[in-house]
């Protein structure tokens, strides 16, 4: 399957953030504060949380591989880093691997950190998103070029909603696993890891656009989230407290 992964990342918008990237390993951060926060010495200090955090879960991996080979619930010890800890219990909510939360996890986490140093922080991790921010924001999903829907939708994000994780899973978009084949699902939540393991397990429930609504329904059983939106094909589905607008 071929893909460009972070082709959305140039119709990203905001003239009053600074933006700046952070790149470890697979982790790939697109990172926006406010103008008036920001200093250089913030990169270093992204850089290195993310260093720390990638250890721990590297570690604990290779002592707890069926960790990252599952892809159903999965507990982890009393000893387990807290990244773990969260990813399983986002994982364990939706009924997924606890891999489906990574991203999420460390937007998230990441985000907390940066929120100790500006006023204002958008952290992006391969469509897997955490915010808070001080004026209203529009999230733009990426339903892929092909889709009747490609550069129609966003999400109007208030200040008061947040922080808050907006997600998102396609079995068509980048290089995440799937077992379905929906063009995104999106799922918003206050808890981004969890956003991000719900997005996985709506998005494995659709192979054809007559799955949406099953998708819709699933979202509906997983405590924590405040809305979804679901495409595939010429079909778009939603359900919860989410706002719809034009990008």
């Amino acid at each position: 399957m071929s893909y460009d992964i972070r082709s959305y990342r140039s119709s990203s918008q905001g003239r009053d953030l600074t933006s700046f990237q952070v790149v470890i390993k697979e982790t790939d951060l697109l990172v926006r504060v406010d103008k008036n926060s920001f200093q250089k010495s913030l990169i270093k200090i992204v850089e290195d949380a993310a260093w720390q955090y990638r250890r721990q879960l590297e570690n604990f991996i290779t002592g707890d591989p069926g960790f990252k080979q599952s892809l159903s619930p999965y507990l982890v010890s009393p000893a387990a880093p807290w990244i773990a800890v969260l990813m399983a219990q986002a994982a364990n909510q939706a009924g997924v691997g606890p891999m489906a939360a990574v991203a999420g996890v460390f937007s998230e986490l990441l985000g907390k950190e940066i929120l100790k140093h500006v006023q204002e922080v958008i952290v992006e991790n391969g469509g897997d998103i955490f915010l808070n921010v001080n004026k209203t924001r529009k999230v733009s999903i990426f339903c892929g070029k092909e889709s009747p829907f490609h550069g129609r939708l966003a999400l109007e994000i208030k200040p008061k909603e947040t922080p808050l994780g907006v997600c998102t899973s396609s079995g068509i978009i980048g290089p995440s696993y799937s077992m379905g084949r929906a063009d995104a699902a999106v799922v918003v939540s206050s808890s981004t890891p969890l956003a991000d393991a719900a997005a996985t397990a709506l998005a494995n429930l659709v192979k054809e656009k007559d799955d949406v609504d099953k998708a819709l329904q699933k979202a509906k059983e997983i405590t924590g989230i405040k809305g979804v939106l679901v495409v595939k094909d010429d079909r778009i589905g939603a359900w919860g407290k989410i706002k719809i607008v034009s990008p």
